[in-house]
């Protein structure tokens, strides 16, 4: 959430900015707001320091004095009961209006709004051209029965899947895989945390108010909790309200989720097989830092996500996002596209967003320097990587001639395989 004395400065540029994005910056509803706001909190201030007085002079009135100056403290508690009353409905508009602003995008992001105005960053490994009929991801999971997408539509309906035997193995081997080489060499806690959040906490990385459509909700004896669409949301809410010590960033969290999205308004998009499902598992790489380390941080976070992505001998590419097309909270968004030989394309596997402050503020995470200089924390987040996607990937990039699958050499201590046939 933004700061609105910041988006109506001129120096930050805010109009052009959002408009990079699609999104039209009202500054006169703002500047209505927070001026009628900041009038009844300067109208609320002035009337208590008067009732203060008035308190003050009706102790040492003289009887003749003392009924003006208390019909005077009674007039002065009603006006203080307005403005009151008054603040608090232009807070909840104000902050209505806020929450409903996206995060400026990055100045150095592409013009565009699509990803086809993505710009390529550089590509990794030599995508697949076979000599044979590349099968898709399904087609070689159900000739090899480790998939069953059937059965997930009589258990739960279209868009899940079912997983069975090495199939199920092999999903298991990318979690835990993933999960090793973050915690072991990139240095994040592994954490493990609640697929069920409250509305605070999906409000606090930027989830709602403006994608509840998306969201999967619950509610149970008057209680009401969404299924988290990623781990980012509960992982980065673990500081919400909380003062973090400058001295003590970065910190870098992982954990493997389920996750759980509604994807409305993507009918007919990829809703074969696992590229587009409402539930999958995920590990996420969330990363707190200074504000000021954030865009290099960004890169980091990126190299952690594509070093497993290199290990595991998946071609790729990497794209910086256009400023339209850029989630939400971010300020600017890298994708690594995977390979996948059945479409002939690359498509996108792992999204990684530096979100600046945008997030913490929403979240109120604020850090302090041993100097006593305040601020908020800049957070960010990827995935490292979706398993239901890699294994996508293992399986396209890896099919051979007769049917088979070949297993990443690195999977195979984790598998006690090292194909599928």
């Amino acid at each position: 959430m933004h700061d609105p004395r910041v988006l109506l400065d001129p120096a930050t540029d805010a109009v052009r900015k959002l408009a990079r994005r699609g999104f039209h910056l009202d500054t006169a509803a703002l500047e209505k707001l927070l001026s009628g706001r900041n009038a009844a909190i300067q109208r609320g201030d002035e009337s208590r320091a008067e009732s203060k007085r008035l308190a003050s002079a009706v102790k040492g009135a003289s009887p003749e004095e003392r009924p003006a100056l208390v019909e005077r403290a009674r007039e002065m508690k009603a006006t203080i009961t307005l403005a009151d009353e008054e603040q608090k409905v232009l807070d909840a508009e104000l902050q209505e209006l806020l929450l409903g602003i996206p995060n400026l995008p990055a100045d150095e992001l592409p013009d565009g709004a699509s990803d086809e105005d993505a710009e390529q960053v550089r590509t990794w490994g030599r995508p697949q051209h076979f000599d044979f009929t590349a099968l898709d991801h399904v087609d070689l999971g159900e000739k090899l029965g480790i998939m069953d997408l059937q059965r997930a539509t009589k258990l739960s309906g279209p868009r899940f899947a079912v997983l069975k035997g090495k199939g199920a193995a092999l999903e298991r081997a990318i979690a835990r895989f993933l999960l090793d080489v973050h915690t072991d060499r990139h240095g994040y806690t592994e954490w493990s945390v609640p697929a069920l959040v409250t509305r605070a906490t999906m409000t606090g990385t930027g989830q709602l108010p403006k994608f509840e459509q998306d969201l999967f909700r619950t509610e149970v004896a008057d209680r009401e909790l969404f299924l988290i669409p990623t781990a980012e949301v509960p992982l980065t809410n673990l500081h919400a309200k909380e003062t973090l010590a400058t001295e003590d960033l970065p910190l870098a969290y992982t954990a493997h989720t389920p996750c759980f999205r509604s994807e409305a308004g993507s009918y007919g998009r990829d809703t074969r097989g696992l590229i587009r499902v409402h539930e999958f598992s995920k590990v996420e790489l969330v990363r707190f830092v200074e504000p000021e380390r954030s865009r290099a941080e960004l890169e980091v976070l990126l190299g952690h996500a594509e070093a497993v992505m290199q290990e595991l001998g998946l071609a790729y590419r990497v794209v910086r996002l256009a400023a339209g097309d850029i989630g939400f909270s971010a300020e600017a968004t890298y994708d690594i596209e995977v390979w996948l030989p059945s479409q002939n394309r690359y498509r996108e596997i792992s999204s990684i967003s530096d979100f600046g402050t945008f997030q913490a503020r929403r979240a109120g995470i604020r850090t302090k320097s041993k100097d006593g200089t305040r601020g908020f924390a800049a957070t960010l987040n990827g995935s490292g990587l979706p398993i239901g996607r890699t294994l996508v990937a293992i399986l396209e990039q890896g099919q051979q001639p007769d049917g088979s699958v070949k297993i990443p050499e690195a999977l195979v201590p984790y598998t006690g395989f090292s194909e599928l046939r």
